[in-house]
C-alpha cells in the first residue's frame, strides 16, 4: 500500500482503487475511463469485462487481484476479504494494518448494480431454477459494505449518478461527504426494494414443480 507523506523527499500519492460490477452496462465504459482519467485503478468483475476489455483501458480482474478465480459458475466473484476489508477499512493505523496484513488496498469507489431479479420474475413462464440464478449474493454484499463505510467510499448502484460522480472528483478531487452520504442511502434503498421484490415473488412459484401458480 502506497502511504501519502514524505519518503525521501519525493510526496508520495495513495493510489485510488474503484471496484466495477454491473449488470446493466449502461455508461459503464464512459465511466470507468473517466475513472481512470482522475487516476483511479479499476477493479472489474467478470461479468462487467464484455463492456471493457475492448476499451484499451489499464485494468485488473478481481479474480486476478484477489488471487483467487470466480467458481460456482459465477456464484462467488468478490466474497474475498481484499474487496470486502477494502471497502469497509476505516483511514485508521489498525485498519491500513490489517489491509498490509493480506496485501490490500483501499477501495474507494464501488459500482454495483444487481442480478434483473425483477426483469426474469416478469416473464410468465419463467421457471423457478432460472429465476432463483438471478437472486445477487455478492451484488448486495458489496452495496451494503459501501453503503456502511459512507464516510470514506462512495457507492453508486444508479447508472444516472455516473455524471454526476465524475463531476464531484473533477472539480473537487473527492466526492464530498453528503453526496457519499445520499448515495448511501439510495445504496440502502436499492437493497431493501431488491429483497422485497424476492421475497414477494418466490411464494408464487411451487418449489416441487419449479412453475407459478403453486404457492406455499
Amino acid at each position: 500500500m502506497v502511504y501519502g507523506g514524505i519518503d525521501g523527499g519525493v510526496e508520495m500519492v495513495e493510489k485510488k482503487y474503484a471496484l466495477l460490477s454491473v449488470s446493466d452496462k449502461k455508461g459503464i465504459e464512459i465511466f470507468a475511463r473517466g475513472l481512470a482519467d482522475l487516476g483511479f485503478e479499476i477493479l472489474y468483475t467478470g461479468g462487467t469485462a464484455s463492456a471493457l476489455t475492448e476499451s484499451g483501458l489499464s485494468i485488473t480482474k478481481v479474480s486476478d487481484y484477489t488471487g483467487n478465480p470466480e467458481i460456482l459458475d459465477g456464484r462467488v466473484k468478490t466474497l474475498h476479504p481484499r474487496i470486502h476489508g477494502g471497502i469497509l477499512a476505516r483511514d485508521t493505523d489498525e485498519h491500513r494494518n490489517d489491509l498490509n496484513r493480506i496485501e490490500g488496498q483501499f477501495i474507494d469507489l464501488v459500482a454495483v448494480n444487481l442480478y434483473p431479479f425483477e426483469r426474469t420474475a416478469a416473464v410468465p413462464s419463467v421457471a423457478l431454477s432460472d429465476l432463483v440464478e438471478k437472486i445477487d449474493i455478492g451484488g448486495p454484499c458489496l452495496v451494503r459494505a459501501a453503503a456502511k463505510n459512507f464516510e470514506r467510499v462512495a457507492v453508486v448502484c444508479d447508472p444516472q449518478d455516473y455524471e454526476n460522480v465524475l463531476w464531484h472528483l473533477s472539480k473537487d478531487g473527492e466526492i464530498p461527504k453528503r453526496v457519499r452520504f445520499a448515495l448511501a442511502l439510495k445504496a440502502f434503498a436499492h437493497t431493501a426494494a431488491y429483497d422485497t421484490a424476492i421475497s414477494s415473488t418466490l411464494p408464487e412459484f411451487d418449489f416441487e414443480t419449479g412453475k407459478r401458480g403453486g404457492g406455499m
